[in-house]
């Protein structure tokens, strides 16, 4: 199996963990799962499954600390396991779990920014495949859009019943606002997180460390954020519930292994290709929703997939036609003997 194959299969798997997340997380927050506790028994979970992994395979690999790579690794804990999941989380008791995940969906255009601004990829308005990845993203941007805004008449398929109207009549006096510039703020967050993770790796190359150090990071600092911000001691306490189901599962598939794929796919692929696939997240949580928890699916909510599905396809075509222009010209400019000798640079240059 070659390395695109790979790259695919790793972000769809990656896009299936968070959207089982997302109906495990919504449960257990409803059962009185605190935020604060989560974040600390996620990262706390994910640092003691992938630690040893990481001694032991990247023992040659694993470069020297410093006190920039140290700095970084903070942050990365700050932004992602701090900020971004406790807002996020926080905000989901407001929202329903669909429209949390339709919010996460401003992830991708917020990166594609951001991956701009610190060069991390290239656009020219000169270029189809750039045109396609600026025009992809709008079109996703667009089927999130329609699936939060846009209900239409419901779907009568054999696996649902009338829950759904309860759920839409209970969830009208949330206060979806707060919890929408909650989620944002959070996305934010994580956009930050993923362009930060792309710049480390290009001087800290060994992703299983970094995935165990920063998770350790997030969880010290999340115990930091808990014990100064939540007084009840009570969110600490372990049973054999969704709560602690929460915290194995999102600690293994949503942080350890998810983090470490995240960077392997991108030393290849750039920032962008990963968080281009947050959207089928979506589409998967409205989908199993409706399996699941009986929610019924509408007209709105497939039309708003299949958008959603278009405009991840555009993005991808984009990116693998600049990887394509991007390969022809350094085939045409580099001397066939320089190439070998610049293979580990070519590695590390993310478009």
């Amino acid at each position: 199996m070659n390395m695109k194959i790979k790259a695919y299969l790793a972000v769809i798997f990656m896009q299936f963990g968070i959207a089982g997340l997302a109906i495990i997380a919504k449960s257990a927050t409803n059962h009185g799962m605190s935020h604060y506790s989560f974040v600390v028994y996620r990262q706390a979970v994910a640092a003691i499954v992938i630690s040893p992994f990481a001694f032991l395979l990247e023992k040659k690999v694993r470069p020297k600390m410093n006190l920039s790579i140290f700095i970084k690794i903070l942050a990365l804990g700050l932004l992602e396991p701090v900020m971004d999941q406790n807002l996020y989380y926080a905000g989901m008791q407001y929202t329903p779990a669909t429209f949390v995940t339709a919010l996460s969906n401003t992830v991708p255009a917020l990166t594609f920014i951001m991956a701009c601004i610190f060069r991390l990829e290239k656009v020219s308005i000169k270029k189809v495949g750039s045109l396609a990845k600026v025009g992809g993203t709008m079109v996703t941007l667009g089927g999130a859009t329609i699936m939060t805004l846009v209900k239409g008449p419901g779907l009568n398929l054999p696996w649902t019943n009338t829950n759904y109207t309860n759920i839409s009549n209970t969830s009208s006096h949330q206060d979806s606002i707060k919890g929408a510039l909650m989620i944002i703020t959070g996305c934010l967050g994580w956009a930050a997180f993923v362009i930060l993770q792309a710049i480390t790796l290009k001087s800290y190359p060994a992703e299983m460390s970094l995935t165990a150090m920063m998770c350790l990071a997030g969880a010290v600092e999340g115990l930091i954020v808990a014990l100064v911000l939540e007084p009840n001691t009570s969110i600490w306490s372990l049973h054999l519930d969704t709560k602690l189901l929460a915290y194995i599962y999102s600690g293994i598939i949503c942080s350890a292994m998810a983090f470490y794929l995240q960077g392997k796919i991108m030393k290849e692929k750039g920032p962008v290709f990963v968080t281009a696939f947050n959207p089928l997240s979506m589409v998967i949580v409205a989908f199993l929703g409706s399996i699941i928890l009986a929610e019924q699916l509408t007209v709105g909510r497939i039309t708003g997939a299949l958008v959603i599905v278009t405009g991840l396809y555009v993005v991808v075509w984009g990116k693998s036609k600049d990887e394509d222009t991007c390969n022809e010209s350094n085939d045409h400019i580099l001397p066939k003997s320089n190439i070998q000798m610049t293979g580990n640079d070519a590695t590390d240059d993310t478009h």
